[in-house]
């Protein structure tokens, strides 16, 4: 029986994976449980799994989580902590939010262990240094996110890597496909958190809304899939990475071969899949999560849509595919400008539209660092922050 760390257990992914193995009895056992600062919720999924050990990240609810907790379970607290728990499982699912998630994406990887990442703000911004804790014997890197899943299998149909061609991200267009950057001009909090298809938190929701969340897929897909042939890699470049809007979020992504095949991945949209997936590799889940009922679903959707992203509309694409290209630090930069836009759109102290042009103020002054060291990728990630905050503060109200 393998254990599983769950970090970011209270979150959407964290929740989910917590179900995906309560099916899964037989096979995994939750050792570990750590979320942010979540106490109450974190506690009584304590109570509910009894792991060993469950982790606060914010040092100072260490001594109320105690007081929650059953005291044959341990009490930690601290960012520290978080990570250390990573290195001590089988396998870590790191479902946290943002760029707090990289502690525990290096500390998994550099233990040998295997990484289910559903963060891909770690992979995105470190992108160098996660790359060589990902060479560490033993070391696993299965991603958690739908369409990186999808590319994932998809591969697999495949044993020559110079026979790839391009890579296909879907993406369902948002809560605003279809509209004008001027229609645009005007939306709220709540237009904004009423994604379509999907279930998510609020940041991911509002990243979906602005496309920035496929402008960063596409960066971690270039980190994932894009080493040069026979260096665990496909020699996939920015340019042959497509987003493709496809609103019924049935096909996940898909990957061209140099013979003209196109081999994708479909399935209903819930993240269950991709979680069953990669704590389950090179097996597959004896549990069905997802599954299209080919006669009566899609008979009764009828037809699967495809367009190309409108990038004047959505430009936060446009700034991804910049910032992948410029390589280095870029990513950490508009990664963490995007989360400065997106908290202060959430706390209504900019406009929706505003967002893009933040991470466009960040990443136009970027200072070139190449972002091999865990020192640089956090100084570019502070000044990145204090700089769209001062572009926050000369926008806001």
């Amino acid at each position: 029986m393998k254990t599983v760390a769950v970090v970011g257990s209270t979150g959407s992914i964290g929740t989910q994976t917590i179900d995906v193995v309560g099916q899964s009895v037989d096979q995994y056992r939750i050792s570990a449980l750590a979320a942010g600062s979540s106490v109450e919720a974190l506690a009584a999924q304590a109570v509910a799994v009894q792991p060993e050990v469950v982790v606060i990240g914010d040092a100072a609810l260490g001594p109320q989580l105690r007081t929650l907790v059953p005291s044959h379970i341990a009490v930690e607290a601290g960012s520290e902590a978080m990570a250390a728990v990573a290195a001590e499982a089988d396998m870590t699912v790191n479902g946290v939010v943002g760029f707090a998630g990289l502690g525990v994406t290096l500390s998994c990887l550099e233990s040998g262990k295997r990484l289910a990442l559903a963060n891909k703000e770690s992979l995105i911004a470190a992108g160098p240094v996660a790359q060589k804790a990902r060479r560490t014997p033993g070391a696993e890197l299965i991603p958690v996110d739908s369409e990186h899943a999808a590319v994932h299998q998809c591969l697999r149909a495949n044993d020559e890597p110079s026979r790839v061609k391009r890579l296909q991200i879907t993406a369902s267009g948002g809560p605003f496909r279809g509209r004008s950057r001027q229609d645009l001009a005007d939306v709220t909090i709540d237009d904004a958190l009423a994604h379509p298809t999907w279930s998510m938190g609020p940041k991911i929701t509002i990243d979906s809304s602005t496309l920035m969340n496929k402008g960063l897929e596409v960066i971690e897909a270039h980190e994932l899939f894009g080493a040069p042939a026979g260096d665990a890699g496909y020699g996939i470049g920015f340019d042959d990475i497509d987003v493709v809007v496809h609103p019924q979020s049935i096909v996940h992504s898909m990957v061209t071969f140099t013979d003209g095949s196109t081999i994708a991945q479909l399935s209903k949209p819930t993240m269950m899949l991709p979680i069953a997936y990669a704590l389950a590799y090179p097996d597959r889940s004896v549990t069905a999560y997802g599954e299209v009922d080919w006669a009566g679903d899609l008979a009764s959707a009828g037809t699967l849509e495809f367009s190309r992203p409108d990038v004047e509309a959505f430009p936060c694409l446009g700034l991804a595919y910049e910032a992948g290209r410029l390589g280095g630090t870029a990513p950490a930069w508009i990664s963490a400008a995007n989360e400065v836009a997106v908290e202060a759109f959430l706390k209504e102290r900019i406009r929706w539209v505003d967002i893009s042009d933040v991470i466009s103020d960040a990443l136009s002054v970027h200072d070139g660092d190449p972002g091999d060291t865990l020192e640089g990728v956090i100084a570019g990630d502070a000044e990145a922050r204090a700089i769209a905050s001062e572009s926050v503060r000369r926008r806001g109200a």
